[in-house]
């Protein structure tokens, strides 16, 4: 068996795209050899700011001989046509080929026996092939050359090892598509860390590529990096009785930044601290990849951890110091914004809104946050607690912020800054917490406002961002989003549900669309709200896969109609997720579509309808009486509990059907000769389907 060794050395590969790569890779590759019927036993990949790297374990060293059948033409055909197939086949005359009897008439059939080829012959021909159709997000030429690849590609390493000896792989790229150019040549070389061992390193062994590497100073394991950084992190703030704040989206981007990570400490002095603390940590985060440090209670503390890609001679002092003063630069220009913000009133801002689209069908901010106000009543209504006057004065505020020099520079503040902004006023708390919670949640992982102000504050603003897109036919399309409506949907659903709010839909949908009737002609009010709904029933089948709640049973419960209540809904779905999952609920599924195909069936063939009374003096057998019976109690016993939201229990007696339903459908023959009791068991069968669809659309269920 062989090990196969590859390594892709460019300049620096941005470190957002380095996971994907290297997955990229192993797929690729693996999925090649597997279509040339080249077994292997396991393959990984890995990344590095400057390689990607793929180790694929336990290769046939050739392909398997195989016999190549080609069909051609029928016997008898005319010349032309038999020519024509032996030149595509690569044979001198007929001869050569087989007659066989296809059943549909005598053919001629090209049999040829291929001889497997040899592992680096298969490998000369992916690699090159995978480099040139590799889905790099955004790749670049260089130089004259046709090729492209994410950075400079500088070297291809390409090594086999079998039976302890290690050969080069030959592997030319071809940088250049037409006539010469130039080529990268496979070779055993790889090279060092960029400035502490910048020279080639000649790989002598698979087994020691990663040690050869690290003696150079190139940790080639991401995952070895990783935890090299947290721990050096970890091990210099609990010098200083501190804690790293947890941070593993600047984690994974740190990763892809050094071959060769060391933490460092630096300080941030005094007069900063009283920046809001995301402000301190956003400029320290998104500027300059600095990890923030806490206190064990959590706050911030005037410290931050900065990983480097250099082994300083002076134990890193200057590089300390030249971080600090970076730093220092960032930190004053936010704290001069910080004070200027402050010098004037959140509300003096509100007439700037109207200077800002947005979007170009829509209007202004201004006449979004008119809207947004305009539902606070509606929602407050159904929010617990909620307080008009501070709900309507929260979303009045929500949007002022952007017109600040703090959320200017850091627009990913916005809320949050309007927040400090409210306070720093003088405005009630719950209002300043709804200006900064309005956008939340943001990501799967954001907790969703809980205090009844932020919850009335939040739903506005999604939903007059959903109604008035769907009102433009701005809609979601496939991968395409633009406007983040899904995220929004997801919002609030979450809202919704996490807080178990009782509201409607479809009527909130209506008033945030009337709103918009003067800004959009001819919309169609109810239609779009339509849409809309049809559009959270989607994105809440996304938002409930994770409950473990099938998306047939979102489906079931949507499809009766008339209910926009999500908790409601939510509720049926998973109580009718638990009826079907013992033997009561699957046997009365398969009667109910046995029931409804009949129906179905004998309504389109006769072109009548089955769904009136049952004439219970009609009833002949005894199985059909106990079923009409059980029907009419069961039908009963639900209705209540239906009513009170009871659906386990509605379930539970519906499940009392499964026994006169599986009676009936031994002993009864539904298409009797007398029309009467054929039409009258036809009924039954109808009210069956009725019985069951008081909660749910048992047809959209599947399986």
């Amino acid at each position: 068996m062989t090990d196969f060794l590859l390594e892709l050395f460019s300049e620096e590969i941005p470190a957002r795209m380095q996971v994907r790569a290297a997955e990229d890779l192993k797929r690729l590759v693996t999925e090649a050899l597997s279509a040339q019927e080249i077994a292997f036993e396991a393959a990984a990949s890995n990344a590095g700011p400057r390689r990607l790297g793929l180790l694929i374990c336990g290769l046939a060293a050739t392909q398997a001989d195989r016999v190549v059948e080609t069909k051609g033409p029928r016997v008898g055909a005319p010349q032309q046509a038999i020519d024509g197939f032996l030149r595509s086949a690569g044979l001198e005359s007929l001869s050569q080929c087989e007659e066989r009897d296809t059943g549909k008439g005598v053919f001629y059939f090209a049999v040829k026996k291929v001889t497997g080829r040899s592992l680096d012959a298969v490998l000369a021909e992916i690699v090159p092939a995978v480099l040139d159709k590799f889905p790099w997000p955004k790749s670049q030429r260089w130089g004259s050359h046709a090729a492209r690849w994410v950075r400079p590609l500088h070297s291809i390493l390409a090594l086999a090892a079998e039976g302890g000896k290690l050969r080069v792989v030959p592997i030319s790229w071809k940088l250049d598509r037409e006539g010469g150019g130039a080529v990268i040549q496979s070779g055993n070389l790889s090279y060092g860390h960029r400035f502490m061992a910048p020279g080639p390193i000649e790989i002598t062994s698979i087994t020691q590529y990663e040690g050869l590497l690290r003696e150079r100073f190139v940790v080639a394991d991401a995952s070895e990096r990783r935890t090299r950084i947290a721990e050096d992190s970890l091990r210099l703030a609990q010098a200083q009785g501190l804690k790293v704040k947890p941070d593993d989206a600047l984690l994974d981007e740190v990763v892809g930044l050094a071959e060769w990570p060391i933490a460092r400490m630096g300080h941030i002095e005094p007069e900063f601290m009283r920046l809001p603390p995301e402000v301190l940590t956003t400029s320290m985060r998104e500027h300059q990849k600095y990890f923030a440090c806490e206190t064990a209670d959590g706050q911030l503390a005037p410290f931050f951890i900065v990983v480097t890609n250099n082994d300083a001679k002076d134990g890193g002092k200057q590089i300390i110091a030249g971080n600090e003063r970076v730093l220092r630069a960032r930190l004053s220009d936010a704290l001069f914004f910080w004070d200027l913000d402050r010098q004037t009133t959140l509300a003096s801002r509100l007439p700037k809104l109207d200077q800002r689209l947005f979007h170009g069908k829509l209007g202004t901010m201004q006449e979004k946050v008119a809207r947004m106000t305009a539902l606070v009543p509606a929602l407050a209504a159904f929010v617990p607690g909620a307080d008009i006057e501070r709900a309507s004065r929260a979303v009045h505020l929500a949007k002022a912020d952007l017109s600040s020099a703090v959320v200017g520079e850091f627009p990913e503040l916005q809320g949050i800054m309007g927040r400090y902004l409210a306070l720093n006023d003088g405005e009630d708390a719950a209002v300043a917490d709804a200006v900064a919670k309005h956008y939340a949640p943001v990501g799967a992982s954001d907790d969703v406002p809980a205090e009844p102000v932020a919850i009335v504050a939040a739903l506005a603003d999604k939903l007059d961002t959903l109604a008035a897109f769907f009102a433009i036919d701005e809609r979601p399309t496939g991968s395409k989003d633009p406007y983040a409506l899904r995220r929004a949907a997801l919002g609030v659903i979450r809202i919704v549900l996490e807080n178990k709010l009782r509201l409607n839909l479809k009527p909130l949908f209506v008033q945030a669309l009337n709103a918009l009737a003067a800004a959009v002609p001819d919309l169609d009010i109810e239609k779009t709200a339509g849409l809309l709904l049809e559009f959270f029933a989607d994105r809440l089948k996304v938002a409930l896969r994770e409950r473990g709640i099938r998306h047939d049973m979102i489906s079931a419960v949507f499809a009766l109609g008339g209910d926009d209540d999500l908790v409601r809904l939510v509720a049926k779905a998973e109580a009718l997720q638990g009826f079907l999952a013992d033997d009561d609920g699957v046997n009365l599924l398969t009667a109910y579509r046995r029931a409804s195909r009949l129906v179905a069936a004998e309504e389109k063939k006769d072109g009548v309808g089955y769904r009136d009374a049952v004439e219970t003096a009609a009833l002949e057998q005894d199985e059909e009486k106990t079923l009409a019976e059980r029907l009419s109690t069961v039908a009963l016993a639900c209705k209540p509990l239906i009513e009170r939201e009871h659906y386990v229990a509605a379930m539970r007696e519906l499940a009392r059907l499964r026994e006169p339903v599986d009676a009936f459908f031994d002993k009864v023959t539904v298409n009797a000769e007398q029309p009467l009791l054929r039409r009258n068991r036809l009924r039954l069968l109808a009210r069956i389907w009725a019985t069951l669809n008081q909660i749910a659309d048992f047809s959209k269920i599947e399986g």
